[in-house]
C-alpha cells in the first residue's frame, strides 16, 4: 500500500475514533437516538470525513444494524447501547469501530467481555496469522465471563468503498486457515452474550445500500434514486433521504427498489434468545508494524 493512500486509512481511523468517543459523551438516559445520531455524523463531516454507514445505534439485545429513523421519538433510557461509526476519506473506509455504554449499570461483565476479547484478538494480529487464531483468541475470552461469542456475526475486511470484504474474522475458532498478508486493513469485532449466541434479522430496516443500477420509469423513483447514488454503493439510511426528500415519496422508492432487486436492506440484527449482547470494536492495519487505525 502506498503512502497516500495509507495516510487516507489513517485519517478515516482517527476521525472515526473522536467521532465515537464524541458520541459517547452524547449518550445519555434523556437523549433522543435521532439527535445523537445527527450529531455524530455532523462530526464526522466537521473533521473531513464522511460517513462510511449511518452511525448505528442498536439498544440491549439487538446487536447491530438499527439506527434512527426519520422523526424518530425513541430515547436511550436505562439500556444496553452499541454504538458503532463508520468513515470514509476519498472512500477509503479506514474508520470502523464501536464501543458499549452500559446505562443501566447491570452489564459489567458483558461489557468487560467484548472490550477484553478485542484486545486479545488484536494481540494476535501478525502478518500470516490466520483468521481461525483470532476467532479462538475472541471466543475464549468470552467463554472466560461465562458468556457466550455471537458466532453468526463477525469482523471483516475494509477497502475502498468496502465496509465488509474478505477476509471474515470469526467470533469463534471456526479453525480458518485464511492468513492475515502485508497491508491487509480489516476490522474486528467481538460480540457477547448471554443468549444463544446467534442473532437473526427482526424488524424494520432503516438502512440499505444499493447493489444494482438499472433504468427506472417512475418519476418519484428516479428522483430518489439519483440521491441514492451519491452514496456509490455505501449503506445509507432512510433518514438521509427524508431529510431532503418528502417520506412518503422515500417510502414508495424504497419499496419499488427492492421490489427490482436494486438494493439491499438491512433490518436490526436480534439476539435469538432476547440475550443482552455487548459489542467492541477497532479497524487494523495488517503491516511489518500492526497500526491500530482507530485507537486515540
Amino acid at each position: 500500500m502506498d503512502e497516500e493512500t495509507l495516510d487516507k486509512y489513517v485519517k478515516a481511523g482517527q476521525i472515526a475514533a473522536q467521532a465515537r468517543e464524541y458520541g459517547r459523551g452524547l449518550v445519555k438516559a434523556d437523549a433522543k437516538i435521532i439527535d445523537v445520531a445527527r450529531a455524530i455524523e455532523k462530526k464526522i463531516t466537521e473533521l473531513g470525513g464522511i460517513p462510511a454507514f449511518p452511525v448505528n445505534i442498536s439498544f440491549d439485545e439487538t446487536a447491530a444494524h438499527d439506527t434512527a429513523g426519520p422523526n424518530d421519538e425513541r430515547s436511550f433510557g436505562e439500556r444496553l447501547i452499541k454504538l458503532d461509526v463508520g468513515v470514509h476519506v476519498d472512500g477509503f473506509v479506514g474508520g470502523d469501530t464501536a464501543i458499549t455504554i452500559d446505562l443501566s449499570r447491570k452489564y459489567t461483565e458483558l461489557v468487560k467481555a467484548s472490550q477484553e476479547a478485542l484486545e486479545a484478538a488484536i494481540k494476535t494480529v501478525q502478518i500470516g496469522a490466520t483468521c481461525g487464531e483470532i476467532g479462538k483468541a475472541i471466543e475464549e475470552t468470552i467463554m472466560g465471563f461465562g458468556l457466550k461469542p455471537v458466532r453468526n456475526l463477525s469482523g471483516h475486511g475494509i477497502g475502498e468503498n468496502l465496509i465488509h470484504g474478505s477476509p471474515s474474522i470469526p467470533n469463534y475458532d471456526n479453525k480458518d486457515q485464511t492468513q492475515l498478508s502485508d497491508g491487509m486493513t480489516i476490522a474486528i469485532e467481538p460480540f457477547a452474550t448471554d443468549g444463544m449466541g446467534l442473532i437473526h434479522e427482526k424488524g424494520q430496516a432503516l438502512i440499505h445500500s444499493q447493489v444494482l443500477r438499472k433504468p427506472v420509469r417512475n418519476a418519484i423513483t428516479r428522483q430518489v434514486i439519483t440521491q441514492i447514488e451519491g452514496y456509490r454503493g455505501m449503506p445509507f439510511a432512510t433518514r438521509w433521504l427524508s431529510e431532503k426528500i418528502p417520506l412518503f415519496k422515500v417510502n414508495y422508492a424504497l419499496k419499488e427498489l427492492n421490489q427490482l432487486g436494486m438494493l439491499h436492506s438491512y433490518p436490526p440484527l436480534v439476539e435469538r434468545g432476547n440475550g443482552m449482547v455487548s459489542q467492541a470494536e477497532h479497524s487494523i492495519y495488517v503491516g511489518d508494524k500492526v497500526k491500530i487505525l482507530t485507537k486515540l
